[in-house]
């Protein structure tokens, strides 16, 4: 019952390793989806960066403003914050407060993934657990089996005890294991 038990907790540990790495790698595939969304994003910020930074070395004020008014939102915060510091070198890119659509949903998507990852490795220990549990609970039906051919009582009493030695255990080990129904 218990070599079954085992197997049976095994299986069920797998499935949940299974699930895990199918989220992990679906959590990724939303990570790079959303990564890309912010490098588009960025992208389209450096397109009109260029314009008006042309635009402000030709000292074309009214071309700068008109850029500068279709800054996008993301965009216009970090240029605040970089026009308030006295515009440092790098320019708004370098800002914290610059922060392109998708990059913290990326973030997160890329730690849900990583996330589930670790524990898809900890599911599949446990069934790698489970089915060492189950190798050993086959050893004692081996063993107590075995002792029924040998002729001596005394080798008999040996493979018994034996029998008994990893049934005993493997069972409190068995008690230390997760459990997933």
């Amino acid at each position: 019952v218990l070599t079954a038990w085992c197997g049976f907790e095994s299986s069920q540990w797998g499935g949940e390793m299974s699930i895990a790495f199918s989220e992990a790698s679906g959590a990724r595939i939303e990570a790079a989806r959303q990564a890309g969304d912010a490098n588009a994003a960025r992208q389209a910020d450096l397109s009109i960066w260029g314009v008006y930074l042309q635009a402000r070395a030709q000292r074309n004020t009214a071309l700068a403003s008109y850029v500068e008014q279709r800054f996008t939102d993301h965009f216009g915060v970090a240029y605040r914050a970089w026009l308030a510091q006295g515009e440092p070198k790098g320019g708004p890119f370098r800002m914290k407060e610059y922060v392109p659509p998708g990059t913290t949903e990326a973030m997160a998507a890329d730690q849900r993934a990583e996330s589930r990852f670790a524990d898809a490795l900890v599911f599949n220990q446990r069934g790698d657990n489970y089915t060492i549990l189950t190798v050993l609970f086959a050893l004692v039906l081996f063993f107590a089996a075995a002792s029924t051919r040998l002729g001596r009582p005394r080798a008999q009493w040996i493979m018994l005890g034996l029998a008994m030695s990893f049934l005993i255990a493997a069972t409190v080990i068995l008690a230390t294991f997760p459990i997933d129904i």
